[in-house]
């Protein structure tokens, strides 16, 4: 329970602090969920009109459907018109900021112009901070305190694009007909990350981003236990052949408890992300017969199907199969890509994140 005095308080001053900014946003972080703090955040969405957006590490803790979302704040990866919003102020809840998160800290957030929401303390401005103040208690009575504000909205509704035909080359827009609120997207650390977050995800479609150590080879292992935990929804990852060559025995344990799991597999011929924040020769991998490592695994026990894909039209035809006659199968799809196949989003995110990190130290 919080501190009924702190969390009065922290309230007031926030209330004050945001009825008289100009043009605040609310962004969701991935230190949401534990506070279980979700369905509050939405009511104070609600209450104040603000545009909401989200980090990328705390993507489908806001339903997308909602008229206020407006998309993945990421710095100079953000969702197109997400970030150019002149001069907000930002309202974060949650948030994880890490070289990754930031883009080698390049947001473009002023610290007097933030409040920064954590799962027990409220920071405002440069000003004070309140401790022993929980998340969802704060949500609900701040969204009492709030006047209304839609003029951040109106401005993302002036300058926003709606998206075009997508290209035939954009892999992930047959993946799209596959969500539903029965399905969970697992996206592995690299050019999944990117190509994932522009999925536009259906009422209660789960999904699960790991960011804070970009660990390589994660999202094996989470779809494993994904699918055991949430049975009732049906795991869909996308990992690269890199990152799978790390976790792959765990392709094992799925196909023994049974799981239905879909597993789309890029590959590509290395660590693409890892070629773009630092190239060389290690980045080259040895290439495996995937669906034949699988189909060995699988050795005729239990339900499980592979197929290679080479073309879109094999693609179409997969997603098919998998969500008519193996539906109830864990289903492995190798997606035949070229090694130059990369997002625009993972390009300026390497470069920026290699200059980061490669700065001489900060001498204190």
């Amino acid at each position: 329970m919080s501190n009924q005095i702190g969390l009065e308080a922290a309230v007031d001053a926030t209330a004050e602090f945001l009825n008289k900014a100009v043009k605040p946003v609310l962004v969701a972080g991935p230190k949401l969920r534990a506070p279980k703090a979700q369905q509050a955040f939405v009511e104070l969405a609600d209450a104040c009109g603000y545009p909401v957006a989200v980090m990328p590490s705390g993507k489908g803790l806001f339903p997308e459907r909602h008229p206020q979302f407006i998309g993945t704040y990421w710095g100079a990866v953000s969702t197109s018109f997400c970030g150019e919003i002149s001069q907000p102020t930002h309202v974060f809840f949650g948030p994880i900021f890490n070289d990754y998160s930031s883009v080698g800290y390049s947001l473009l957030i002023k610290k007097e112009k933030a409040v920064i929401v954590q799962p027990n303390r409220v920071t405002i401005g440069d000003g004070p901070s309140f401790g022993w103040v929980f998340m969802a208690d704060f949500l609900t009575a701040l969204a009492r305190k709030l006047k209304k504000n839609s003029t951040a909205l109106e401005n993302h509704r002036r300058i926003h694009v709606p998206p075009g035909v997508p290209l035939k080359s954009e892999i992930n827009e047959p993946l799209r007909s596959m969500l539903s609120g029965e399905t969970a997207v697992i996206a592995e650390s690299g050019d999944s990350w990117f190509n994932c977050q522009k999925l536009r995800l259906p009422e209660n479609c789960g999904y699960e981003f790991q960011m804070q150590y970009g660990s390589i080879g994660w999202s094996v292992g989470a779809t494993l236990g994904h699918a055991r935990a949430t049975k009732e929804k049906r795991a869909i990852a996308c990992i690269g052949d890199g990152s799978f060559q790390v976790t792959a025995q765990d392709i094992s344990t799925m196909i023994r408890c049974g799981q239905r799991s879909i597993i789309f597999l890029i590959n590509n011929g290395g660590y693409t992300i890892e070629v773009e924040i630092h190239d060389g020769p290690y980045n080259v991998i040895k290439n495996w017969n995937y669906t034949g490592l699988v189909d060995a695994i699988h050795n005729g026990e239990g339900k499980c199907w592979t197929t290679k894909v080479r073309t879109e039209e094999e693609l179409v035809e997969a997603i098919a199969t998998v969500m008519g006659d193996q539906k109830i199968s864990l289903c492995f799809l190798e997606v035949q890509v070229h090694k130059d196949y990369t997002s625009k989003e993972l390009l300026e995110w390497g470069s920026r994140v290699a200059a980061a990190n490669s700065r001489p130290p900060n001498p204190q």
